[in-house]
């Protein structure tokens, strides 16, 4: 065994693993899209490490903005003003929606959600939180409360307060469910919704959470008239809309942030991931106008030592440089235009593949046993036969990183790739795929 490897298993514990099993890669060279193990083989990055890393890897941007904070002020408390911390605030409110005022900064996408909750209870003065049951939104504990699915099982029972809903999925809409259009469908699950906020009571309901296009349980693309839908009953109620762009967000669906493919403008925005692409930890809850000024007479209980830390604030501001600079967006809906097409054809291919969704460079092959039942491959939930490990293994084998989730494998590659790198990659994919076809014969 590897010494790095011997040393990482006896110090380490993992996420989301049972240990004595695990084998992880040492990794010793990043660059671009691309990542080398201590053997020297070359892997393609196609989920972009966990969706984060949307400028790749090795960017001297970002690098050198770094170098150059940690030199003049590494860290100073939140209570100060600090040039990059005004700097990166003003700057994500700058290519926010137009409604947005003003960030709280917090270390990531999971704390982002857990002051995103505080701060629609404080302004509100009401308490229930709603969220779809096929969300990830983090894993601590009001952010795993706030999650529906099944990593959530370990921190219930959970916080009162918390309900889940059925978000849109027409994929597996319920047995003689069906929908011609769009338009039906959003009709459907926004009367769901509507039906349990009455249920459980609009004068008790604080804020609804949404991941705008729900990320790794299946890159979920809200169906057309959808997000408005939700915007109109929380006005309706007087309820917060929160955005978790956590994952979407930072031109992932080739906009600054997903919401703005659905001419929506929520309360809060959460973020993470691809503000700093992974070069530093930041994340953050954009605020409303209307929320900010409410904070300008009643305290916001919310705080933490490495609020807008220097290092990620200078991070921020040169990662959202570089995506203007180096014309990211651009790149996004050309590669994403040409992802779209090969997902389409490896759907036609492969009769394990029910279905694929995408949007921008953000997508989804979701695998079953049966095309005309949609049986998916492995049950919800469980995986007995390890079938999405065989396959992951399969992709890893020939170069290809990513992740699954569910019956469900990830493409997000960084936002930088070209096009002979996404084909060449994707082929990796279609081959692995003809074996996958072959397990439900």
């Amino acid at each position: 065994m590897s010494k790095i490897r011997e040393m990482d298993l006896k110090y380490n514990l993992h996420s989301w693993s049972a240990q004595k099993a695990l084998k992880p890669e040492v990794i010793t060279k990043t660059e671009g899209i691309y990542i080398w193990n201590e053997e020297g083989k070359k892997f393609y990055d196609m989920s972009a490490q966990l969706v984060n890393m949307n400028l790749g890897h090795g960017n001297k941007k970002i690098i050198q903005a770094i170098k150059d904070q940690a030199e003049r002020i590494p860290f100073i408390g939140p209570g100060y003003a600090l040039d990059v911390r005004a700097e990166a605030a003003k700057k994500i409110v700058e290519v926010a929606p137009d409604n947005m005022a003003k960030v709280f900064f917090t270390n990531a996408g999971a704390e982002a959600n857990e002051n995103a909750i505080k701060i629609a209870k404080m302004y509100t003065g009401k308490y229930k939180i709603f969220s779809t049951y096929r969300s990830y939104h983090g894993a601590t504990y009001g952010a795993a409360n706030l999650t529906g699915e099944p990593r959530r099982f370990p921190s219930e029972p959970g916080i009162p307060g918390f309900i889940k809903f059925v978000g849109p999925y027409s994929y597996r809409a319920p047995k003689g469910v069906t929908f011609k259009n769009d338009a039906e469908a959003s009709a459907y699950y926004l009367e769901i919704l509507e039906d349990q906020i009455l249920y459980e009571g609009p004068q008790n309901v604080a804020a609804i959470f949404l991941e705008t296009v729900v990320g790794s349980n299946g890159v979920l693309i809200p169906p057309e008239g959808y997000m408005e839908g939700v915007r109109e009953l929380c006005d309706k109620y007087n309820i917060v809309m929160v955005a978790d762009e956590v994952m979407a967000g930072w031109g992932r669906t080739g906009k600054w942030f997903a919401i703005e493919n659905f001419n929506v403008k929520p309360d809060l925005i959460t973020f993470a991931k691809g503000a700093t692409c992974g070069y530093a930890q930041i994340g953050g809850v954009i605020v409303s106008d209307k929320i900010a000024k409410h904070f300008d007479e009643n305290v916001l209980y919310c705080g933490l030592t490495y609020s807008a830390h220097p290092l990620g604030c200078a991070a921020a501001i040169a990662t959202i440089d570089a995506y203007t600079e180096e014309n990211v967006f651009e790149n996004v809906d050309k590669m994403g235009k040409i992802l779209g097409e090969i997902l389409e054809d490896i759907k036609s291919k492969h009769v394990s593949v029910g279905e694929v969704r995408y949007i921008g460079l953000f997508s989804a092959i979701e695998l079953v046993k049966d095309r005309e039942t949609r049986e998916p491959l492995v049950p919800y939930g469980r995986d007995p036969e390890g079938l999405m490990k065989k396959i992951l293994g399969m992709l890893k084998a020939e170069g290809f990183l990513t992740y699954t989730h569910e019956n469900i494998i990830i493409v997000a590659p960084p936002l930088i790739i070209n096009e002979e790198e996404l084909r060449e990659a994707m082929k990796i994919m279609d081959n692995v795929l003809d074996s996958v076809d072959n397990m439900v014969k």
